[in-house]
């Protein structure tokens, strides 16, 4: 099974907030995953991942989403 770098949505309408998690790539959205990564709060624009375990991730051949991927490069995630 291949192991995705993805967001899990929480919150309200209107009033997301998302979990970066490390899930089987045929699990659900909101479904079981492996790790929790970090989180994003897109609202205030606020990222806490822990880069640590992000590396490993990516070094077992994790493969995170577009958006995900997006976010690292933005908030300049795994160059800590």
């Amino acid at each position: 099974m291949a192991v995705k770098l993805r967001l899990q949505r929480f919150g309200s309408n209107k009033r997301p907030f998302y979990r970066v998690v490390a899930s089987e790539s045929s699990m659900a959205r909101d479904g079981r995953f492996l790790e929790i990564l970090g989180t994003y709060d897109p609202l205030i624009g606020k990222v806490l991942v822990d880069a640590e375990k992000v590396q490993k991730w990516l070094g077992t051949g994790a493969q995170p989403t577009d958006t995900v991927k997006s976010l690292f490069k933005k908030y300049n995630i795994l160059n800590k």
